[in-house]
């Protein structure tokens, strides 16, 4: 071969390598390419599912649900109003489950809050039929207001802070108990428990909602 077709060679030799080495690297960019495309949609994807959980939560069981402890002028509240509106907003910031209100007791846990609400305020409640500051059951509890003379049927009736709304299964609540946190201009701002399992607070018009007995005046 002469030096000629030496040189030749040697240049189509170069030229092949640089050929394949840049197919080797495009090949490779766009593998990366596609890597980095995988692992943004994978970040996307999760930071859109935490956003929606926080922007969803819990869906509103009648009315608007409500996510934030609402604004309360506390100087229009008496002692005991105050006391109640102090431990809902304890808890709702700080929840525990239906046992740590229910005594240990694994069951629908709504009138039990109430009733620990009211023991903490203050302002205890009595079983009619055990004497004791727990009350387990939405017809028991009304029984209780009822026998001291705070039972006010549905219709009327202007609550206020403290009152506790009691609700047949004809509700969108089912049967059920809360407490009123905010009355004004015929819509209530209420807090229970049991609500989705959680402490919850709604805020809706009473005379929108159906199967709502009455109230148990503080």
């Amino acid at each position: 071969m002469s030096e000629h077709q030496a040189r030749t060679s040697h240049r189509v030799r170069y030229r092949r390598e640089g050929a394949r080495h840049g197919r080797s690297n495009r090949q490779a960019g766009r593998w990366l390419a596609a890597v980095l495309l995988v692992i943004a949609l994978v970040v996307a994807g999760v930071v859109g599912a935490r956003w929606w959980q926080e922007q969803s939560g819990a869906p509103a069981i009648t009315g608007q649900r409500v996510t934030e402890f609402p604004a309360i002028d506390r100087s229009t509240l008496d002692p005991t109003q105050a006391r109640i509106l102090a431990v809902a907003e304890r808890e709702f910031g700080a929840p525990g489950s239906g046992t740590k209100y229910a005594e240990g007791v694994v069951e629908p846990w709504c009138a039990d809050f109430v009733s620990w609400v009211m023991r903490e305020a203050g302002a205890p409640l009595a079983n009619p039929n055990s004497g004791s500051w727990r009350i387990p059951g939405v017809y028991t509890l009304q029984e209780y207001y009822a026998s001291t003379g705070r039972f006010v049927p549905f219709g009327g009736y202007q609550p206020r802070m403290g009152d506790v709304l009691l609700y047949t299964d004809a509700s969108p609540f089912g049967q059920h108990t809360n407490i009123v946190l905010k009355a004004e201009a015929g819509v209530v701002t209420t807090i229970g428990g049991n609500e989705f399992g959680e402490v919850g607070m709604h805020t809706f018009a009473p005379a929108d909602v159906p199967g709502i007995v009455g109230y148990g005046r503080l």
